[in-house]
């Protein structure tokens, strides 16, 4: 239905447009059409060309005419007998039809009013007479004339009770059309009612019917009355079918304006304000939305899933809560790099120049480095490996990654995973929640701009666990090369390829990483550094650092190689150099002090002025001397690094009893049982009284109590602590020792070697014994490193007894019985 009313009010408010003496009523009565009947068809008739409506015999309607052939024909014919002939055009289009472009049959037209519009056109009130067919056109000029002839019509009616039950229908159907229809007027009702006869009341409706020009026009060539009254039924039905429809369909959806719809109507009202204003409206912006879409280099399935969301949001109220999410999470489909890369520099000579000059030492992953790019650049496509770099605090694990990433050309991410203990901070949240976002994998990937950053995973070992999941099982695929190039973020909802991302993993402790997440990564240990290194790192690195960040040169201050081994020696214990950057920045401090109080110090600082300025030295882990039996210097593994550990045993009578103090754990206590147990069934070759065994209690202590101990690396130290105690011989000076025991007398290797290496030089050790089996660990350490050391690998326990103890007695050696 192309227009929202049926029925036409034309014919109820003619009598407004005439003068006030006229009679004429729209509703024919008998005896008018009667009167029409007799009249006679005129043999030549102006013809009327109408573009968009058809005249029906009885019916009044106005029309307007516009072009000048119409307007000269109704003043001529005005002027004249008032009678012209009607007909419709075929092509409304048409400005000067001719007899192909008019339909044949008309109708008799008698001009009751003209009136002259304000704009030039004449608008005619005319009353339809009598069907007629042309037969001829005889002039075109001024305006089309025609000969013709009455249309024949067909009154006899066979089946007059048929008939009237047709026309009772067409009445039912018309008040039931304009019941339903609001948009009629009240009065059509009443027309309806009071219009007497059947031929006027079907040509009434037909005229009235929202009908195109072809359905009137074959309506009006219908011969036949009764013809004419069903395909008027018949298109009445149908109408009265669509109303019907319509409002079915109105009274579903029709409820009252809530505030939610009161909000969509303003917000309506605001955008177009925006769009005068010169603002960009939602749908502008969706629009700038669909226009990026088609220049990211992403998949199928994620370009069909962004044009879902899309259309999702446009049928979205503004003022939804929804609304924003879904906006926020389209934007981030566009803001993530699909498949931008930045491309790698295989230069590996400028590469390795990089490593070394933020990086001193640290050579396996300088080395482990340059292979990947080494490969890169002969394959040109690899997924970047996972690496995990290990070891103490301070050792610049962090820092690596910015220089890997400077070297290969890359951007840098760095993500703390330090207590994380949510999973949804790895695969963000579900969109179904209010406030949800992405993962910060993904985060930091939108941020980077790229699709293969450096990713840094900070402290990876320290991943919590709680209520809200285990995020280091969601690392597992973000881990794992051959799943994560379609890794699933719960927000993002679609796989994002993290397969060309080079992550780099750090940790102080492997034993904290799940073994399924640890088998996943290439373990690269960074080891600790030697007071060379660290005098190098100072020179290089930090104390520039320490000039730079206080603002000053190094004109105003100046430290010797000396000072910076003083301060190395005398006030740090660590394997990293955090506390040392710490202590160079003290002394920094005191030059910046003096400068700003405008004080005269020393620009190149003595030993004296650190020791004034730091305080006295408090470093411990010296070697303590040899005088004192059953006190045996240990080689431990630390968070911090390696370090020295004293294991000391006491002998007091009683009945063979072990006690063992010092907060040491299971283990630690356990290989303490297995050395005596070892001293009681060989000690006859140690050189001990079995009676001494048996009448004397044994005390083991580790001092450092507060501090907790575990291991089984003290083995071999607590068995020579209590050989020595039992004998009270003396401990070869300036000797340290580490390795595990076993019942039968065997030495088993440990770990942590370069880190108890380093700790011993520190510690002033010149000898150290170590399990036959750790020789290879010490083979791949600098000789430089080694330089005054003397090392002896065991096998067994009697090995280590012969080499820790001397057969010279302790000054006031007890006399055991």
């Amino acid at each position: 239905m192309s227009k929202p009313k049926v029925m036409h009010i034309d014919n109820l408010s003619l009598n407004n447009m005439l003068n006030e003496d006229s009679e004429l009523i729209p509703l024919m009565t008998p005896e008018d059409e009667e009167i029409i009947n007799k009249e006679s068809v005129p043999e030549v008739l102006p013809i009327l060309p109408l573009r968009n409506t058809v005249l029906f015999p009885g019916v009044v309607i106005p029309i307007t005419a516009g072009r000048d052939k119409s307007i000269q024909l109704l003043k001529e014919a005005n002027k004249g007998d008032k009678i012209i002939g009607v007909v419709a055009q075929k092509n409304e289009e048409v400005e000067e039809p001719n007899l192909q472009d008019i339909h044949t049959t008309g109708v008799v037209a008698q001009i009751l009013r003209v009136l002259k519009m304000p704009d030039g056109n004449v608008t005619v009130i005319i009353q339809g007479k009598k069907r007629f067919e042309i037969t001829q056109i005889i002039e075109e000029k001024p305006y089309l004339k025609a000969t013709v002839k009455e249309a024949l019509e067909d009154k006899e009616i066979e089946d007059e009770k048929e008939f009237e039950a047709i026309i009772d229908s067409i009445k039912e159907q018309a008040l039931e059309v304009i019941k339903q229809n609001p948009a009629l007027p009240s009065e059509a009702s009443f027309a309806i009612k009071n219009i007497q006869s059947n031929s006027f009341l079907v040509n009434f409706i037909s005229s009235n019917m929202d009908l195109s020009v072809l359905q009137k026009q074959v309506i009006l060539e219908k011969d036949n009355l009764k013809e004419r009254a069903l395909l008027t039924l018949k298109n009445l039905n149908k109408e009265l079918q669509k109303l019907k429809l319509r409002n079915d369909i109105q009274s579903k959806t029709r409820e009252d304006l809530d505030q939610q719809q009161r909000e969509y109507y303003l917000n309506q009202q605001l955008k177009t304000i925006q769009e005068e204003l010169g603002g960009v409206s939602n749908d502008q912006e969706l629009e700038e939305m669909r226009k990026q879409a088609k220049n990211k280099k992403w998949s199928k399935e994620v370009g069909e899933t962004f044009e879902k969301e899309l259309n999702r949001l446009k049928r979205m109220n503004p003022q939804a809560a929804e609304y924003g999410l879904q906006r926020s999470y389209l934007e981030l489909l566009l803001e993530l790099p699909w498949g931008v890369f930045s491309e790698d520099k295989f230069d590996l000579k400028h590469a390795t120049k990089v490593l070394d000059r933020d990086h001193f030492g640290l050579e396996k992953v300088k080395e482990r480095i340059i292979e990947h790019l080494a490969v890169l650049k002969l394959r040109n496509d690899m997924k970047s490996p996972i690496i995990c770099l290990y070891g103490p605090p301070g050792v610049g694990k962090t820092s690596l990654g910015k220089s890997v990433a400077e070297s290969l050309g890359r951007k840098y991410v760095r993500m703390s995973l330090g207590g994380l203990r949510d999973e949804a901070e790895i695969r963000g949240h579900r969109k179904t929640y209010i406030g949800a976002m992405p993962g910060r994998l993904i985060q930091n990937l939108k941020k980077a701009g790229t699709s293969n950053p450096v990713f840094v995973l900070d402290e990876i070992d320290k991943l919590g666990k709680s209520h809200q999941g285990d995020p280091s099982s969601a690392m597992l695929e973000v881990l794992d090369p051959e799943q994560n190039e379609a890794f699933y973020d719960n927000y993002l909802e679609v796989g994002y390829d993290l397969s060309k991302v080079l992550f780099i993993a750090t940790a102080n402790n492997l034993g904290q990483i799940p073994w399924a997440l640890r088998d996943r990564m290439e373990i690269i240990n960074v080891t600790g550094y030697t007071i060379e290194e660290k005098i190098e790192i100072a020179k290089r690195h930090l104390v520039p650092k320490q000039l730079k960040e206080h603002g000053l040169t190094t004109k105003d201050l100046k430290l010797g190689k000396k000072q910076i081994e003083q301060i190395v020696e005398g006030y740090t214990r660590e394997s990293g150099v955090r506390n040392l950057e710490k202590q160079v920045a003290k002394v920094v401090r005191f030059a910046a002090k003096s400068i700003a109080l405008e004080e005269e110090y020393e620009v190149a600082l003595s030993s004296e002025k650190i020791e004034e300025i730091l305080g006295t030295p408090r470093n411990r882990g010296k070697y303590e001397t040899n005088d004192v039996a059953g006190v045996v210097t240990g080689l431990a593994w630390t968070s911090v690094g390696g370090d020295i550990l004293f294991i000391e045993s006491i002998l007091s009578k009683g009945k063979g009893n072990l006690s063992i103090t010092g907060n040491l754990g299971t283990v630690m206590k356990e290989s303490a049982t297995i050395a005596l147990q070892y001293i009681k069934s060989n000690a006859e070759e140690f050189g001990i009284d079995a009676e001494i065994l048996e009448k004397y209690n044994v005390h083991i202590h580790v001092p450092e109590g507060a501090t907790p101990k575990d291991g089984p690396s003290a083995g071999i130290t607590m068995l020579t602590s209590l050989v020595s105690s039992y004998t009270q011989r003396k401990v070869k000076s300036k000797l340290a020792m580490t390795g595990e025991i076993t019942l039968r007398g065997k030495v088993l290797p440990v770990g942590g070697i370069k880190e108890k290496i380093l700790a011993a030089k520190r510690a002033n050790i010149k000898e150290i014994i170590l399990c036959k089996d750790n020789e290879k660990d010490i083979l791949e350490i600098k000789e430089s490193y080694l330089k005054g050391l003397t090392f002896h690998y065991v096998t067994d326990m009697k090995q280590v007894i012969e080499l820790a103890l001397t057969q010279q007695k302790v000054k006031n050696a007890k006399k055991l019985v």
